[in-house]
């Protein structure tokens, strides 16, 4: 099923291609209903071009035919009715068609495996061994599944065995009987004539100790019987404990560490279907053998035979409710995880999941759930197994659930829709700890029965960590925190403790992962950009990425202490590119056309070797969330020497008044994107529209962007509608508003050199508030 579940996650043509190999040769449905079985079986053992292999692939089309039919039966309700009819119709479909060639459908499912596990491999990167790791999957599930099938063959030998001793069992007391008789008859002679009791005594005696004979020697081979099937019992909990652990420990935590990294924008999770079908087949077995196990004890109690049996079935016994109790308590997951930041007296949503439920009938009598928080001490506290009755860090409202039962798909699961976090209670924080660095965690828990209660569990889970916040300006800093913790928990910590420092490479990956989730693109952190974070976060002038290799990054480094001459933190700096980038810059990020990540330095070094008029766009350094234009031009001051310009950065607010295309495109002096690209045909596509010409009488204004020292007159006034100009500066009504000015001295300017356009930008917004307010009122006075 490994390989079904990416198949579903290919786009575009290779979706196209996935689909083309379905049809009525081999419906999609049934790869997808018996996704697992078919990736389950060994096809590559059945040689095509050998005719006398007719009869494997002949058992497996039955095999398939009556997986298709159980599946069928199982379906129940208003949608489950059309379902069954599918499939059954299906299954009839497939036999006809393949009854009299089943070699045909081992070519045919071959041949769409083989081509799933070249389109998956070809669509995550051709570059990762990719390949291996399918097939590694694929192996893994093979082993598993294989190790399933052989645990069904050891329980249907213990099976047989235990009922060849009850019939053994069975006949022994019968013939215990007959040997009670027999002493019965010989203790009545005493009551008879001499000569009668020597006539009739001696064929009894021989009777009594033929049956006493023969009674001794059932009782040894009945203790053979009973030992040989305990010792079968003790072989078969073992493979059933180590398949536990592969599945429990290896699979259910390798989804939980998914489920973790998801929350950094890392790839989903997968679904819980495979998963649950094993633990449902771990459910059944380990069910079979427990009953197996106490019918043995009932044959020990109804014929007591001295020797080590007892004992040996006391252990069985301790031993399968320990690994039954293992299965359901680990098997009760967050589904669904609430959010990791978490504001008060705001709505909040989870799902919790039985994966064993619909297994071991725990939906007849439909437990509750309910969710409280608590604190990372707490937490600790409740994995020691400490008295932690009663503690709870806040009020959760809504936060009771009863698990509901989908017959269609097997699932028993409770969905907290509408909780809210009325109140929280924090604890005394450790020296410079911060409220956006307390973590706490939402805590489910239930009691429900099983097999009629004769075992009954009490289960618990715990969320991922949380951070609660009270206030939107406190997102940036709690989002730190999650991150950090999603990227470097491992595995069966204590709760929520995460190193304090982490190697650089670690952290870029982190980073990259957050970065194309947040801004939505398949363009992550090139090396470059990895090099400048590092700059950055460690105040280095290196750009050999080796040199960054085995440095680490403390916590405080990442969000606890500022930036060197800053006043904010390298998250803070980071989290702010995100922000800008997603929610204006994105289309321009994923063509390539932002930089970014490059200081001042590195633009004018590689501007100075280009044309005038070529620019680049960059992150600022000195403003969280700000993107800047650096581009070559003319030095005014001395002729014939070029200097870069930056112009100050724009945010998230210059934004919302116009886009960055159509700020280029005011802009007239500049001409290409780094490193030769012609503007327009980069930016072009993202202008907004000319307006409209003037209609019943009135002029419709526009904003444009004006940089008074680059200002050009618009050579054909009448190809444009008229604009009014960002800038307030006097010198743009001046004959030589158009030439350059120099650098230094201009209030326009900072003492870099940079343009400050918080000034040009007053009347843009004066003009945007008048464009607001109802037209008679404003232009009453130009009516003609």
């Amino acid at each position: 099923m490994a390989v079904w579940i990416q198949a579903q996650q290919l786009q575009g043509d290779a979706l196209h291609q996935m689909q083309s190999l379905y049809g009525q040769h081999f419906p999609i449905e049934v790869r997808h209903y018996l996704s697992q079985w078919i990736e389950g079986q060994l096809w590559d053992a059945i040689d095509l071009e050998n005719p006398q292999e007719e009869i494997k692939a002949k058992r497996l089309l039955d095999s398939l035919i009556q997986e298709l039919q159980k599946k069928a039966e199982h379906q129940v309700g208003e949608d489950g009715f059309l379902l069954k009819i599918k499939l059954g119709h299906y299954a009839s479909q497939l036999k006809s068609t393949y009854d009299r060639c089943p070699l045909e459908l081992v070519r045919c499912i071959k041949h769409i495996l083989y081509t799933e596990q070249r389109l998956v491999r070809e669509a995550t990167n051709s570059s990762s061994p990719v390949g291996g790791l399918m097939d590694s999957m694929s192996q893994k599930y093979h082993q598993i599944n294989q190790a399933f099938e052989e645990l069904r063959v050891l329980t249907q030998d213990t099976e047989n065995d235990l009922r060849k001793l009850q019939h053994n069992q069975e006949y022994f007391i019968i013939q215990y009987q007959e040997s009670l008789r027999i002493q019965a008859q010989l203790s009545s002679l005493a009551t008879l004539p001499p000569a009668d009791r020597q006539l009739r005594e001696p064929s009894l005696l021989s009777k009594r100790a033929t049956v006493e004979a023969w009674l001794t020697r059932e009782a040894n081979t009945l203790q053979k019987y009973r030992l040989g099937l305990a010792e079968k019992h003790q072989k078969t909990l073992a493979l059933l404990r180590k398949q536990q652990t592969v599945i429990l420990d290896d699979e259910l935590i390798q989804w939980k560490r998914r489920q973790q990294l998801a929350g950094n924008g890392g790839p989903p999770e997968g679904g819980l279907d495979i998963l649950q079908s094993w633990c449902e087949k771990l459910a059944e077995t380990i069910w079979q053998n427990r009953q197996q196990i106490r019918r043995a004890e009932h044959l020990r109690q109804q014929l007591p035979i001295p020797g080590p049996i007892e004992e040996m079935l006391t252990e069985l016994n301790s031993t399968i409710t320990d690994i039954i109790s293992t299965l359901v308590t680990s098997t009760f997951i967050i589904e669904k995880q609430p959010p990791q930041v978490l504001k008060t007296q705001t709505k909040f949503a989870a799902t919790v999941r039985l994966l064993v439920g619909g297994k071991l009938n725990v939906h007849m009598n439909p437990p509750q759930v309910k969710a409280t928080i608590i604190s990372e001490q707490q937490a600790k506290a409740l994995l020691k197994n400490e008295n932690t009755r009663n503690d709870i860090s806040g009020e959760i409202l809504n936060n009771n659930c009863v698990m509901e039962y989908h017959q269609t798909t097997g699932t028993l699961s409770a969905h907290f829709r509408n909780m809210s976090l009325k109140r929280i209670r924090r604890s005394d924080r450790r020296g410079a700890e911060s409220v956006t660095e307390e973590k706490f965690t939402i805590l489910f828990e239930s009691q429900f029965s099983v097999g009629g209660n004769e075992l009954v569990f009490q289960v618990k889970t715990l969320s991922l960590p949380v951070v609660v916040i009270v206030h939107g300006s406190q997102d940036n800093n709690a989002t730190a925190t999650v991150l950090w913790d999603n990227a470097f928990a491992e595995p069966g910590r204590v709760p929520f403790i995460v190193p304090d420092k982490v190697l650089w490479p670690q952290l870029c990956e982190a980073l990259n992962m957050k970065y194309k989730a947040e801004v939505q693109s398949n363009r992550g952190l090139s090396e470059g950009n990895l090099v400048f974070l590092a700059q950055k976060a460690f105040s280095s002038s290196s750009v050999n990425p080796d040199d960054y290799r085995n440095m680490t990054m403390t916590w405080s480094q990442f969000n606890r202490e500022s930036l060197p001459g800053r006043n904010f933190t390298f998250w803070q700096w980071f989290d702010g590119v995100m922000e800008l980038t997603k929610k204006h810059l994105k289309p321009h990020w994923n063509d390539g056309a932002i930089l970014g990540f490059v200081n001042k330095q590195q633009a004018q070094d590689m501007l100075m070797s280009k044309p005038n008029g070529t620019f680049l766009l960059r992150f600022s350094d000195s403003e969280i969330g700000g993107i800047t234009i650096a581009w070559v031009a003319e030095n005014p001051n001395k002729a014939g020497e070029r200097m870069v310009w930056n112009l100050m950065p724009y945010t998230t607010k210059d934004f919302s008044i116009r886009s960055l295309a159509d700020r280029i495109s005011d802009l007239n002096h500049l001409l290409f994107l780094y490193p030769d690209r012609p503007k327009d045909d980069v930016f072009s596509k993202y202008y907004t529209p000319p307006l409209s010409k003037a209609v019943d009488g009135y002029v419709k204004p526009q904003i444009k962007q004006v940089v008074p020292e680059f200002a050009t007159p618009n050579p054909d006034p009448a190809a444009n509608p008229t604009y009014m100009d960002h800038a307030a500066s006097p010198a743009v009504s001046q004959p030589h508003a158009y030439g350059l000015y120099p650098p230094i001295g201009d209030p326009m300017l900072d003492a870099d050199g940079d343009f400050d356009l918080d000034d040009t930008m007053d009347v843009a917004r004066h003009v945007e508030e008048l464009l607001r307010r109802p037209m008679e009122g404003q232009w009453s006075g130009q009516q003609s």
